[in-house]
């Protein structure tokens, strides 16, 4: 009798123990996910409001990241969950609250970091400075001037292309980063840019922002049948309109 009561307690009190570990909160690791590490930082100054942006090797560095972290909190300081591997990352904090876009004067921008994710915990600290001049600008940002461009962007078959920007250089290369961009066009394909002065420029239109063009994006230069871009000269307050570019997808 007394055997089987001990028993009886044995069992209830394992049966209690197998209800209490399986109702337990999972650890850190597992809070991470299958196979996932946790990159932790901090921005100093402290910046909060503040995102980093992870991109894999080999993809573009301005255009949508492989993952992006939750905004940092009033100490700077945020995490990410990763897979382990090779990555580059980078800060960034617009002034408007958008999570993506071009970083314009006003807004936070770190350098680009590598990251080594090999598990566990990678812990980082990165200083984000305000950009304060810039290279380019959207339209919206600008003074209206009286400079002005205008025209279309369309396709191989003369449709307006909707969603697509023009690029402003002041080089033939164009190579460089442009130094103005045009708010994305509507279903008209039109679009209309101020710039701030007179000048010889070349114009590109895509439907990606950021970094060279790619296989399957929308992208093409102005030009009059030549090999090379046509410039564009305009004296200041003139305003130019009907300058039409043609972008097809590239393969």
């Amino acid at each position: 009798m007394i055997g089987k009561r001990y028993l009886r307690i044995f069992i209830g009190a394992f049966l209690l123990c197998f209800i209490v570990s399986c109702n337990q909160a999972p650890s850190n690791s597992e809070t991470a996910g299958e196979g996932l590490s946790v990159v932790e930082g901090r921005v100093t100054a402290p910046l909060a409001d503040a995102y980093l942006y992870v991109y894999q090797e080999g993809m573009d560095l301005y255009g949508p990241a492989f993952a992006v972290s939750a905004a940092s909190d009033s100490d700077g300081r945020f995490s990410l969950s990763l897979p382990e591997g090779d990555y580059i990352g980078v800060v960034r904090k617009r002034a408007n609250g958008e999570s993506s876009g071009p970083v314009v004067a006003g807004d936070h921008r770190s350098e680009f970091l590598t990251l080594k994710v090999r598990g566990g915990v990678t812990r980082i600290e990165v200083e984000a400075p305000l950009k304060v001049g810039d290279d380019k600008q959207l339209a919206v940002e600008q003074e209206l001037t009286q400079t002005i461009l205008s025209g279309h962007i369309l396709d191989s078959e003369g449709r307006p292309v909707e969603g697509a920007r023009v690029h402003v250089y002041d080089h033939v290369q164009m190579s460089e980063r442009p130094k103005f961009v045009s708010e994305k066009t509507g279903p008209d394909g039109r679009y209309l840019i101020h710039l701030p002065e007179g000048g010889t420029y070349y114009l590109a239109a895509r439907d990606k922002f950021g970094g060279p063009p790619k296989i399957g994006d929308l992208y093409g230069r102005y030009d009059q049948g030549t090999i090379e871009p046509s410039a564009v000269v305009l004296r200041e307050g003139e305003q130019r309109k009907n300058v039409d570019i043609h972008v097809t997808r590239v393969w």
